[in-house]
């Protein structure tokens, strides 16, 4: 047996926050988690769509991101940007 050679294997205690909520032509349910490891940064996993990304303040504000990491039209994306500029 060949012994796995670790990058890292860390444990650490997390906040994860599930919201549900319907957009104007898109239900989004999310798992958004805080941890220390992102440097500020939230994992936002999108439950439906099987998709998540790390994001940040400056993440949001960068054309194209939502949209490309979460395969969504302009509209859904600014919808989920909204919600997302509240708490992240």
């Amino acid at each position: 047996m060949t012994e796995r050679f670790f990058l890292y294997d860390d444990k650490e205690d997390t906040k994860t926050r599930f919201v549900s909520f319907m957009g104007e032509h898109k239900r989004f349910d999310l798992a958004i988690t805080q941890t220390g490891r992102h440097y500020g940064k939230h994992l936002v996993l999108d439950m439906q769509g099987n998709r998540f990304a790390i994001i940040g303040q400056d993440d949001l504000q960068e054309e194209g991101y939502l949209e490309y990491a979460f395969q969504l039209n302009e509209a859904d994306a600014e919808e989920l940007r909204s919600f997302l500029s509240e708490i992240v």
